[in-house]
C-alpha cells in the first residue's frame, strides 16, 4: 500500500510539473504572438502591406494579414491571399529534380548532353548539379522580361548559343536561365509539364491546392494586386498569366509561382516531414554544396541559401523578388522553427522585418525598431495625387519635403519611376531639382541625361552626360559611367 500511495505521489508530481510546464509555455507562447503582432501592425501603420508567419515546434505562434491585398476594393490581406513567391520558385524545381532521382529516372551526375541534341561543345558536359547550385557558367537570363514569350526551340537555341561566363564548375554565378533549363528538363523525363508534374508528385502529397502558375482555381478576389511603392497599382501576375495562357520561358522553373502563407506552411511540414522527399534527398537538398558570397559563409544548395545564424545554428532560406512583391522563407531546422513572409509593396524598409521577427522568435528580451516610412513612397503618393499647375510642382514639392530630400536616391528613384513610366514632365522636374540640390552627384547627372534623352533633348542629353563623366570617383568605381560614355558616343555620332 505503500509502495502504492508514493507512486501515486510521484504521478501527481510529474503531471503536476508537466502541467506547469505546459501551461507556461502557452503564457510565453501567447505573449510572443502578441509582441509580434504589435510590432506588425506599427509596420503596418508605416506602409507593410502583405502577411507574416511564424511557427516553433509545429506551434503557430503567428500567421496574419496585414495591409490591403486590393485597396480599390479595400480587401484585407489575409493567410489565404494569394502572392507571388518569385524566386523561392527554385526550390520547387530543386525538390522536383530530386524527386526524380528518387525514382531512379534521372542522375544528378547526367550532362546536358544526355536530354538536349546538338550542344555546343562547351555546354555538353554540364551537370543537373551544376545547374541546381547555379554553378553551370549560363548567365542570369536572356529576354526581355518575365512575360517575353520566346518559342521553346528559340528560347533554348539562343540560351545555349550563348557565351558561358565561366567554365562550368569553376564557381558560383546566380543564374535564372540554368533553372528554367531544370525545368524544360523535369518536363523531359517526367513526359509532364512542369507546372503538372510538380501539382501531381509534390504539391497534391503535401495537401497544397492553391500553389501553382495557372491550374489553381484561384478566387481572383483572394490573389493580391501588386503596388509599386505601396502607391501604383501594378495588377497581379496571375492576370497575366491567364491572359497568356502558357508561362513564359524566361520565368518558368525560376520564379513566378504564387501561393498563400497557409499552403507554404504546408510546404515546410512536408518538408521537414519527409513527405514528398526522403531523409537522404532533403540532405542533398538542404546541404551547403558551394560557396555562394565570399567572406560571409553563405553557401547554396538545391535552390536554398545556407548559412548560420547568430545563434551558431542553421539556417535554410531562399528569397525572391519580381520588382514590387518580396518573398521570404526562412527555416531554421535546428531550432524546429520557420518564417514566412511576403509583401506585395516591396520597400527596403519592409525588407528587414523577417529578420526582425528572428530576433524577436529567439530572444524574448529583444525589442525590435519598427519600420520607418518610406520617402519614396510618400514622394510618390505627393505626386500621384498632385493636381496643381505643373509649373508650381517643383516648388510645392520642396515646400512638402524640405530637409527630408536630404539623399539624392529618394528623388533619383521617383524620376525613374516616371522615366520608365513615360510621364517624361514629371522626370523632368524632379531630376532638375534632384541636379539642384545634389549638382555633384555623377549618378544623378547621368539620370539627368538619361531623362533628357527621352524627351529627346539631345543637347541638354549631351551636357548631363559630360557633367556626369566629371564627377567620375579617383578610384574609378563609377557605375554610371560606362552609360554616360556609351549615351554621349551615339549622339554626338549623330550630330
Amino acid at each position: 500500500m505503500k509502495h502504492l500511495k508514493l507512486s501515486i505521489l510521484l504521478l501527481t508530481a510529474i503531471c503536476f510539473t508537466d502541467c506547469n510546464q505546459r501551461q507556461s509555455d502557452s503564457v510565453n507562447t501567447d505573449r510572443l504572438s502578441s509582441s509580434l503582432n504589435e510590432y506588425m501592425t506599427t509596420c503596418e501603420s508605416n506602409g507593410f502591406s502583405g502577411a507574416v508567419l511564424v511557427a516553433k515546434s509545429d506551434s503557430i505562434i503567428l500567421n496574419k494579414g496585414y495591409g490591403l491585398a486590393n485597396k480599390e476594393k479595400s480587401f484585407a490581406n489575409t493567410p489565404k491571399t494569394v502572392f507571388d513567391i518569385c524566386s523561392v520558385t527554385k526550390q520547387f524545381t530543386g525538390t522536383a529534380i530530386l524527386k526524380l532521382a528518387e525514382d531512379e529516372k534521372l542522375k544528378l551526375t547526367d550532362s546536358l548532353s544526355t536530354y538536349f541534341k546538338d550542344l555546343p561543345f562547351d555546354k555538353q558536359n554540364i551537370t543537373i548539379h551544376q545547374l541546381l547550385t547555379h554553378s553551370a557558367g549560363f548567365g542570369h537570363g536572356i529576354g526581355k522580361g518575365d512575360f517575353d514569350h520566346i518559342p521553346e526551340k528559340d528560347y533554348f537555341q539562343q540560351l545555349f548559343d550563348s557565351d558561358l561566363l565561366f567554365s562550368p564548375g569553376e564557381k558560383y554565378e546566380y543564374s535564372n536561365s540554368g533553372y528554367s533549363i531544370l525545368g524544360r528538363i523535369i518536363e523531359i523525363v517526367s513526359g509532364k509539364s512542369y507546372e503538372s508534374y510538380l501539382r501531381e508528385e509534390l504539391f497534391k502529397p503535401a495537401g497544397m491546392a492553391q500553389t501553382g502558375y495557372l491550374l489553381p482555381k484561384w478566387d481572383s478576389d483572394l490573389v493580391a494586386n501588386e503596388y509599386l511603392y505601396n502607391v501604383i497599382n501594378k495588377g497581379n501576375h496571375i492576370s497575366k498569366y491567364r491572359q497568356d495562357g502558357k508561362i513564359a520561358w524566361p520565368l518558368k522553373a525560376n520564379g513566378g509561382i504564387n501561393s498563400t502563407q497557409e499552403d507554404m506552411y504546408k510546404w515546410y511540414l512536408a518538408l521537414k516531414n519527409n513527405t514528398v522527399l526522403n531523409k537522404q534527398s532533403l540532405e542533398k537538398l538542404t546541404a551547403p554544396h558551394i560557396l555562394d558570397y565570399q567572406g560571409e559563409s553563405i553557401y547554396y544548395g538545391y535552390g536554398w541559401a545556407i548559412f548560420q545564424s547568430d545563434r551558431g545554428t542553421k539556417i535554410i532560406a531562399h528569397n525572391g523578388f519580381n520588382g514590387v512583391s518580396y518573398y521570404e522563407f526562412i527555416w531554421f531546422p535546428e531550432e524546429d522553427a520557420v518564417i514566412l513572409f511576403s509583401t506585395n509593396s516591396s520597400t527596403r524598409e519592409s525588407s528587414r522585418i523577417p529578420f526582425e521577427l528572428e530576433k524577436m522568435l529567439f530572444d524574448q528580451n529583444y525589442k525590435p525598431e519598427p519600420i520607418s516610412k518610406n520617402i519614396v513612397s510618400e514622394l510618390l503618393e505627393f505626386s500621384e495625387n498632385y493636381e496643381g499647375d505643373l509649373n508650381f510642382f517643383e516648388k510645392e514639392l520642396k515646400q512638402e519635403f524640405g530637409e527630408k530630400l536630404n539623399n539624392p536616391a529618394y528623388l533619383n528613384r521617383l524620376s525613374g519611376i516616371y522615366l520608365r513610366n513615360n510621364k517624361i514632365d514629371y522626370a523632368i522636374i524632379i531630376t532638375e531639382l534632384n541636379t539642384q540640390l545634389f549638382p555633384n552627384d555623377g549618378n544623378i547627372w547621368d539620370t539627368m541625361g538619361d531623362v533628357y534623352l527621352a524627351a529627346k533633348q539631345n543637347e541638354k542629353a549631351i551636357y548631363s552626360y559630360k557633367k556626369a563623366l566629371d564627377f567620375k570617383p579617383e578610384n574609378d568605381d563609377c557605375f554610371w559611367c560606362d552609360n554616360s560614355t556609351s549615351q554621349l558616343k551615339s549622339l554626338e555620332a549623330e550630330k
